[in-house]
């Protein structure tokens, strides 16, 4: 009876792990490849079984959050990050709204894409408060980031010191710090919604540069980053791309390459339209790359015909190599 019952617990596991597109994560090779396969012990599964088994603990924060749909509240130790759980796609798609609301109220504007992990004392952090100051003020415009750490906070410094409005849509858990708590250290809580899906997050930061009317000024910056940034870059580029973004009114994309960050990244999708699996000059239509501010600036004052005795841009020189930071220090 025992042995039949553990053959039908092992079975049901691994028709759990079909069902998910696995290949048949409980069972390994024993006889080599190709080989008989034995079960997994349970304490061996590819993921914690916190996973598989919702806690009551989860089920707590859920109803917690249930309760104030409009921040989500941090774990119950007060440091902890809510696993996306979704009950039904209705979750996802209410917070989409909640994200659209945000930026109907707020308004559209700049959006910073930028890595969680530059410290404040790095140049390109100093760089970008200015590149954020400039831009609200040339714009008359909110700065969107993803209210996170690293230059996007050196971005929403930079607005805040020009005495324009801000938003962000936070993530629970952010690579950098902020990761102890799903709220922001110091923006008033109705102007940031931290979300329990990326999905939602794209959406809102996307929404947030879509332009309505001629009136309209917005721009997507790229920043340094990492996976986190080129992804959104990459996604934004394809919808613009595919017109989704700027189909009628369009909206400028700059590359801010400081100090050639983004230079082998360059030479790659170059090397793409040598494969062929890129069109000539698609990859340059999409996008404009500035090596300091004053180049972001000026382009973006020529997109929009910011007349030019509004040109009016307070920006010192960039460092100079010698006094410049090679690489970020991360801090764990």
């Amino acid at each position: 009876m025992e042995a039949a019952t553990a053959s039908s617990v092992v079975g049901s596991r691994a028709e759990f792990g079909s069902r998910l597109g696995l290949a048949r994560p409980w069972l390994r090779p024993s006889g080599g490849r190709g080989g008989p396969h034995t079960p997994l012990p349970f304490r061996h599964l590819p993921w914690p079984t916190s996973r598989l088994v919702r806690s009551r603990a989860a089920r707590a924060r859920s109803v917690v959050a249930a309760a104030n749909p409009h921040q989500q509240q941090a774990g119950v130790g007060g440091g902890e990050a809510m696993e996306p759980e979704r009950g039904s796609p209705h979750e996802v798609r209410e917070e989409i709204a909640r994200c659209y609301e945000l930026v109907r109220r707020l308004g559209r504007g700049a959006v910073y894409l930028g890595s969680s992990r530059v410290p404040a004392a790095h140049p390109h952090y100093r760089q970008t408060a200015q590149l954020a100051a400039e831009i609200a003020k040339l714009l008359d415009c909110t700065t969107w980031t993803g209210a996170g750490p690293g230059l996007m906070d050196a971005a929403t410094q930079g607005a805040l010191e020009a005495g324009k409005p801000v938003g962000g849509f936070k993530i629970g858990k952010e690579a950098g710090e902020w990761t102890a708590s799903n709220f922001h250290p110091y923006l008033p809580s109705e102007t940031y919604l931290t979300c329990r899906f990326f999905s939602a997050r794209k959406h809102g930061l996307v929404d947030a540069v879509v332009r309505n009317s001629s009136a309209d000024k917005t721009a997507i910056v790229a920043l340094p980053g990492g996976i986190g940034t080129l992804d959104e870059l990459f996604e934004i580029m394809a919808l613009i791309q595919l017109e989704r973004i700027g189909s009628a009114l369009p909206v400028p994309l700059l590359l801010m390459n400081y100090d050639s960050y983004y230079s082998k990244l360059l030479e790659f999708l170059n090397d793409c339209e040598d494969w062929g699996t890129v069109a000539p000059g698609e990859v340059a239509s999409l996008w404009k790359i500035c090596s300091g501010n004053h180049e972001a600036l000026e382009y973006l004052a020529q997109f929009y015909d910011v007349p030019t005795g509004e040109r009016n841009y307070g920006i010192s020189s960039p460092p100079s190599k010698v006094d410049r930071v090679p690489f970020y220090t991360v801090r764990r």
